[in-house]
């Protein structure tokens, strides 16, 4: 039985929540669904989840080819249009897994998540990982793709190209990158011809990424900040002993006490205040609607924000272990962090 649209009278007005005009003079809602959860929620319930936020008002929603839940997502979209949703106030996105990198794969794989979305075209396309290396669903943290290699520019551009190809036939509306960073941004923007509208980095209080952040707002590059709450749900193999907790941290717990809001709610707005597109993910009512609610006022002060910035734990939470080409190396080598691309 197809699923049924019917606005939650408890519903945030669509447009009340503020746009990013991304390159292209798309409109991209502020918030958006997330839908990552595959590892530990059921494509079923990831569908009825998107239903229930299309329903509160979220019009933005973030999908992947990976996350092996378009199909159900697809039908909540496509429930939210038959019920009165106009599809241009939708803005959906879609993302090319690590498998499909080669020329010949790139463009089936859009046209197998909209065939899966039961859509004709979505607003954003992106690159998913820089890295063309695969790991199987539920591997552990030690596992390496024995056909895995380090970035390289040719390939990416190669890859990039199929997806300017997807802008023209009208099949994306923009074209994005993500997990990128600033040492490969140096090697790619100079000859990529139709340049990145947005770039998916994590963004959350305890990892501010000012550098990265600062540098794509520069280059005219949106970001969208994506584990916004600190992901608590993570995947195991994405946990280490010295994580630390963002909902936990005694400023964002101060400052969510003087406004009666619960500490994801602070999150949320510390990455508005920073002009971040945020895409937090729940298949809760109560929490995804409070979500969606942090993009009204109030507002974060200024002497909020100002505390926020200092709270900056340097503490990555999606270290992608299992994108690394080498037994031998850390995952440090995934994220360049002496400036330059390891090899």
């Amino acid at each position: 039985m197809s699923p049924t649209f019917k606005r939650d009278p408890e519903a945030v007005d669509p447009a009340l929540v503020p746009i990013k005009e991304i390159a292209g003079g798309l409109r991209m809602p502020v918030v958006g669904m997330g839908t990552f959860g595959s590892d530990h929620i059921d494509a079923k319930t990831m569908g009825e989840a998107v239903l229930g936020a299309l329903q509160v008002g979220y019009r933005h929603i973030d999908g992947a080819a990976v996350y092996a839940n378009e199909k159900e997502v697809g039908e909540a979209i496509r429930a939210a249009i038959a019920g009165g949703v106009k599809r241009e106030e939708l803005f959906i996105t879609s993302k090319l897994w690590n498998d499909k990198h080669a020329v010949k794969d790139v463009i089936p794989a859009c046209e197998q998540s909209l065939k899966n979305l039961g859509l004709d075209h979505v607003d954003c396309y992106l690159i998913h990982w820089p890295l063309p290396n695969f790991h199987p669903p539920g591997c552990d943290v030690h596992y390496i793709d024995p056909n895995a290699r380090a970035y390289d520019n040719d390939r990416y551009l190669e890859t990039w190209g199929e997806l300017v190809k997807l802008q023209k036939q009208g099949k994306v509306r923009a074209i994005g990158t993500s997990s990128m960073t600033i040492a490969k941004f140096k090697q790619f923007l100079p000859k990529c011809g139709v340049r990145p509208a947005v770039n998916q980095l994590e963004l959350h209080p305890h990892f501010q990424q000012p550098e990265l952040f600062d540098y794509l707002v520069a280059e005219k590059i949106q970001p969208v900040g994506f584990c916004p709450l600190g992901s608590p749900n993570r995947p195991e193999r994405d946990r280490t002993p010295g994580d630390t907790v963002d909902m936990e941290d005694p400023v964002v717990v101060g400052i969510a006490k003087r406004m009666g809001v619960h500490p994801a709610t602070v999150c949320l707005k510390w990455a508005l205040g920073r002009g971040a597109v945020t895409i937090p993910f729940s298949p809760v009512r109560h929490e995804y609607l409070s979500n969606i609610r942090a993009a009204l006022p109030p507002h974060l002060t200024d002497e909020d924000m100002a505390a926020l910035s200092k709270i900056d734990k340097h503490c990555r939470l999606v270290k992608g272990q299992v994108f690394c080409w080498r037994k031998d190396q850390s995952w440090e080598d995934l994220w360049d962090e002496n400036g330059a691309i390891a090899r």
